[in-house]
């Protein structure tokens, strides 16, 4: 091992992790309040360990002077999915973005490992502002679903205890369950339209009761104290329901009493 100091080695990645995780999940803000659906499901991110990195540059000869270009995945970004159809779409909006340099794709959801992995892998190459100036590191986006994750991790863990040996029939149950995961994954797509549908009205429901309680706040702060109790008997006797079309009818009203106190107070 070479005399370098890995904890200055690692602050560019450390940074390009920090901020490729904020910028993902300010995207998928700002797809759910543009479309109000966002195929991110949520971000998770981490800088290899000075041990892994050294155990992956032996595997693939990888120079100690040529780690920065040699080993890719020193900076690692998960994005989760709800649907296999969400990675494509999430693909193709890094794909468009400006913020960072898309070096090549590895599709392992077509295209398998044997041991039954299956992941959409990314290589972006992106810039990082330093105290010594802009320096461009390297980083993984790793895009798959919640059923392709959870068999992965098991994996992980079990190559780890086994030290990438495992027994036979462990290989087997794997694969078995890869394939259980991969049909899940089919189920859920051939469902998509409908649990959107469901999340849908879910969200819609959340969104009407916050206006509609927020509403209630505002009058009394106008010292519509009879209107605001009035609201609230109202809320409280439809909330539990899936009226949705009630409460959004009770939040227009709302509105128009906060309107009519507003008017009313910048008379007095």
């Amino acid at each position: 091992m070479d005399g370098r100091d890995w904890k200055k080695f690692l602050m560019p990645y450390e940074q390009a992790v920090e901020e490729l995780k904020v910028k993902f999940k300010t995207l998928r803000g700002e797809l759910k309040s543009r479309e109000e659906y966002s195929p991110i499901e949520f971000v998770t991110g981490r800088v290899k360990k000075t041990s892994s990195i050294l155990e992956k540059a032996k595997r693939l000869n990888v120079p100690m002077d040529q780690l920065e270009t040699g080993i890719e995945d020193i900076a690692g970004i998960r994005i989760m999915c709800q649907f296999v159809e969400d990675i494509e779409r999430l693909a193709e909006l890094i794909r468009e973005r400006e913020d960072m340099t898309l070096l090549y794709e590895k599709d392992y959801i077509r295209n398998k490992k044997p041991s039954g992995y299956r992941s959409y892998h990314m290589i972006v190459e992106y810039p990082v502002q330093t105290a010594l100036g802009m320096k461009r590191v390297l980083a993984e986006v790793q895009i798959r679903t919640l059923a392709m994750n959870f068999w992965a991790t098991i994996e992980h863990s079990l190559n780890y205890k086994y030290r990438e040996s495992l027994p036979e029939d462990v290989i087997k149950r794997l694969s078995k369950a890869a394939e259980a995961a991969y049909i899940l994954d089919q189920e859920m797509s051939s469902i998509r339209d409908d649990i959107m549908a469901s999340q849908q009205l879910f969200e819609d429901k959340s969104n009407i009761v916050t206006r509609v309680l927020n509403g209630i706040q505002e009058l009394y702060f106008y010292h519509r104290v009879r209107e605001a109790a009035q609201f609230q008997l109202r809320f409280n006797e439809h909330w539990e329901s899936d009226d949705v079309w009630y409460l959004k009818e009770l939040s227009n009203e709302i509105e128009e009493a906060i309107v009519r106190a507003k008017k009313g107070n910048s008379s007095n």
